[in-house]
């Protein structure tokens, strides 16, 4: 496994709509596009290189996803938020991220539980505290994906990539009031190595306090 933080790039993507979705949601999540800031088509078509048909097919998606919201005859603009978003997104994760860690100890294969232990020991050795905020974000993200792969439920990851999105968005609009993203991207590596050990009663910990600890950090500077 080549280990690197999680790129949002467009050239993996298989199709335009496909690029255009994972660019623009990119923009969106680490808030490049700002919360209720209107969305231009035109002018994103433009940027990515694409015709206006694949971004509107992007923004469809992107409505789904709540990061965008559309109303007829004003317009498209990323969705919103209020601290309710908080409350209710990590109501939801704190069910679904401890229950996707168990089963990643439990039913990931070997060769799965060798490449979380392979991402746990690169953050470790990252110097996390030099890092550009939004490339700790990139690693945040990536961790979560590795371990809802790894968790072998394909409904259970789609669910989850939604609401870590949601998550990361309110995130990144605190960076730079939170004094310990540093720690928070490095608690990764235990949840890790438990997952890689397979044991699943101390993931669903880890997984559990992690969420409840996001939340705790965002609340403590608003």
């Amino acid at each position: 496994m080549t280990v690197a933080p999680l790129e949002l790039d467009p050239s993996a993507a298989t199709s335009l709509a496909d690029k255009a979705y994972v660019a623009i949601r990119d923009r969106l999540i680490m808030l490049d596009i700002r919360p209720g800031d209107p969305i231009d088509d035109d002018e994103l078509a433009k940027d990515l290189g694409v015709g206006r048909t694949p971004v509107r097919e992007a923004l469809k998606r992107l409505e789904g996803d709540r990061l965008v919201v559309s109303y007829p005859r004003r317009g498209t603009f990323a969705t919103g938020m209020d601290i309710s978003d908080l409350a209710h997104i990590s109501d939801i994760r704190a069910q679904l991220e401890p229950l996707a860690a168990r089963r990643a100890a439990e039913r990931a294969v070997r060769t799965a539980h060798a490449e979380l232990d392979e991402l746990a020991s690169h953050i470790q050795q990252l110097d996390i505290a030099q890092l550009d905020r939004t490339e700790l974000m990139r690693w945040d993200l990536a961790v979560h994906r590795a371990i809802y792969r790894a968790a072998g439920n394909p409904h259970l990851e789609d669910v989850l990539i939604r609401y870590d999105n949601l998550a990361t968005r309110i995130f990144c609009l605190f960076l730079d009031r939170l004094p310990t993203v540093d720690e928070h991207v490095g608690e990764h590596v235990e949840l890790l190595r438990s997952i890689a050990a397979g044991d699943a009663d101390r993931a669903d910990d880890l997984a559990r306090e992690h969420v409840l600890g996001f939340e705790r950090a965002i609340r403590a500077v608003i």
